[in-house]
This record gives C-alpha cells, structure tokens and sequence, in this order.
C-alpha cells in the first residue's frame, strides 16, 4: 500500500527571518498568561492525579489543513494505546489541539491557550516558522515539546525534541544519493521560500564528489518558467535538485522535460505529494526521486499500523508525519514513565537518556541538541498509485 499525501501546500519548514520571528515572540509575551484556553483556569502545577493532556499545533485550517488531521488522529492512536496498556502510573493521556494555521502569530495564540488548558506536553509543530515562536512560550511554563514534523535548522539546540530529521541530515541523504549515482553536474533550484532555500544552501555545502554548477531560484507565483529552464540547460547538468513545494515543483519539472532535459531530478520533502505527478504529468515525473522520512507502507507491520489508524480516523488514510505524530506521544509518554511523573527538569531529563528507544521508524536516540541522531531519510519515487511515493532506496547499501 502507498502513502498518499493530500494535495494541500505544505508552507515553509524553515524560519531565518529574525524580524519576524521577534515580532511573533513578542506577541507571544504580551499574550501569555491572557488568552483563554480549551478549559478555563490553567494549571501551572500538577496534582499527579487525572489525566495528563498533551497539546497539539498543527494547521486544522488553511491550505494546510490536511495536515492537522493527519497529526491528530496519529496522536490519538497512541494515546489509546498508552491508555490501553494503563495509562503513565495510571493517568490516562489526553490530546488537545489547537489550529495555528502555520501562521507565527496564531501560533502564539494557540500555544497560549493551551498553557492556559493545563498541558505537560507539546506532541505538536507541523511548519517550523509557526513553532519557532512557540519555544519560549511552552518553555516559561515548563511544557516539555516533542515537535513530530517542523524540522528547521532554527528550532534545534532550542530545548525542544525532534522526531523528524533536520534540514541538515536531509541533505546529506540527498548528497548521498547523488555520489550513488555517479552525477558530476549539479543544478540546484529552489522557490525563495525559507525552507527552500535552506535545504538548497545545505545540498551546495555538502557537495562532495560533485559539482553544483548553478543555483537557480523560481518565484513560486508564476507559472511561466521559461527563463530559469533556459539558465538550468545551459549549465548542462546530468542532475536536478528541486527543493521548493510541489504545486511549482509540477510544473517546473513538465518544463524542464519539455525544455529538453531528460535526466534524474531529486525532490525535498516539500514536494513528496502525489500532486507532483499530476502536475508534472506521467511521462515528466518519469525518472523523479525524493527524499523522505519512512512512512507507514514502508514499514514491516505498517499494514496493521494503517489499518489501526483507520479505525481512529473513520476510515480516512494516514498521510505524512501522522506516524512522527503517533511517535512523538509514545516518545513522551516513555519519558513521563521513566520520569516518574509529570515534572518538567524530570521529563527533560529522561528524554535526553532515551537511548535507541523502540519506534516503527527506527530506534531514537537524541542528540545533545535536541536532534534525533540519523535522521532516517530515504529515497522514494512516485511510481505508486496516482502517483504517490514508494521507498526506492534506504541508503543503507
């Protein structure tokens, strides 16, 4: 079975605007201890009795809004299951979220209230530049955060836990993959975009083997690339890296095909959707490849992993980060065990000692900065149903 992803927009995963990230941080301290939550009267401390909530930000509205479904119901089905197995000392777990929208600012709004509702744990943070403003407000009030999806370079060494790869160990993967394939020219395009841009610089700093011979920036707004499909073939590259979202991506790829370029183009993440396909058309996807985070599909006992998520979600399919969603809660509840409870030094702590903890995705060990160690992207290419992504290559080999 293939893991479709919806055909929403995934927004910027990176945030380098230090002004804007100021001004949400400002709002975030102006609004703290202010808004009102899911339950009135938040608790800043914890009588170790009743259940332990853990929040969630994640886009329930927008373009993203797929997104936010995809991390819920992932979430919910560990929290059943810690349930089932008794609960953290005998508390129940309970989820609350709240919609940022992948915007800064309501982001800020968001993590406020659910300070506000009493929350030990953030299981949430789907767009980086939305949960970067959120760090300080969950660290005042001492809420440990396990974040699932938003891998910026910016939130690490932040004192927030990363279940998904960083920026960085992205890149590396892809670097990987083009020294296996023996490519000696590089054409590097991005869509000015943060995100994009950041994977970009970090795929040209850890060239190694190969030469990027040009880096091309696209205004994602248009759909006429003529101009940057003329720049990229006149650099002759025998390799294409496109680290910009799929809706661009689509067509960039179908031009660059009809432009007369028939060589191998890597994907980032932004742009593993099954839309590329139907954007780029069946014969311009031919000869695509992307880097990813595993998923439920590719996975040995992934078919009773969906089929239980099925059961949570009433019937609808998993889709990206719902299982880095399912992880974050197990990785937090483990802590909480180790822990002996709900204190926040505690916590920290005991995630900071996890050691090759067990997970579908593969055993998780913390780095210092809060990282996970390895990252876990592989290479997968849209020959699935409709066009979705299957693992093509681990990089083990």
């Amino acid at each position: 079975m293939s893991l479709k992803r919806s055909a929403t927009a995934r927004k910027s995963h990176r945030s380098r605007l230090v002004a804007t990230g100021a001004v949400a941080l400002s709002i975030g301290l102006a609004l703290t201890g202010c808004s009102g939550g899911l339950a009135s009267g938040g608790d800043s401390g914890d009588s170790g009795k009743g259940n332990i909530k853990l929040g969630m930000l994640a886009p329930f509205s927008g373009s993203e809004a797929a997104f936010g479904d995809y991390m819920k119901f992932g979430a919910q089905l560990a929290i059943n299951e810690v349930n089932a197995d008794g609960g953290v000392d005998g508390r129940d777990l309970e989820l609350v979220t709240e919609d940022d929208g992948c915007d800064p600012t309501a982001a800020v709004a968001a993590a406020n209230k659910l300070v506000t509702a009493g929350v030990k744990g953030s299981v949430g943070g789907y767009c980086s530049g939305a949960t970067l403003p959120t760090l300080p407000i969950f660290a005042d009030a001492q809420v440990p955060m396990v974040i699932p999806a938003a891998n910026s370079n910016e939130l690490v060494g932040q004192g927030a836990f990363m279940i998904n790869g960083t920026g960085t160990q992205q890149a590396e993967s892809a670097v990987k993959y083009i020294k296996k394939v023996g490519a000696k020219s590089v054409v590097v395009i991005d869509d000015n975009t943060d995100y994009s841009v950041d994977l970009a610089d970090s795929v040209e700093k850890q060239a190694d083997g190969f030469k990027v011979v040009k880096r091309e920036s696209i205004n994602p707004k248009e759909k006429d690339f003529s101009a940057n499909v003329n720049s990229v073939l006149s650099a002759n590259p025998d390799f294409v890296v496109w680290t910009g979202y799929y809706q661009a991506g689509g067509l960039l790829i179908n031009q660059l095909r009809g432009g007369g370029y028939d060589g191998p183009i890597l994907v980032g993440d932004g742009s593993v959707d099954a839309q590329l396909a139907a954007i780029a058309g069946p014969d311009s996807i031919k000869n695509v490849v992307g880097t990813f985070t595993r998923t439920p599909d590719m996975l040995e006992g992934g078919d009773k992993w969906i089929a239980d998520y099925k059961k949570v979600s009433n019937g609808a399919d998993p889709g990206p980060y719902s299982i880095q969603s399912y992880e974050a809660v197990k990785t937090l509840a483990e802590a909480y065990k180790n822990a002996g409870g709900t204190d926040y030094d505690a916590v920290v702590k005991a995630l900071k000692d996890l050691k090759d903890f067990p997970l579908l995705t593969g055993d998780l060990t913390f780095a210092a900065d809060g990282s996970r160690e390895g990252g876990g992207f592989v290479i997968v290419e849209p020959t699935g149903e409709d066009g979705a992504f299957v693992l093509k290559d681990d990089l083990k080999s």
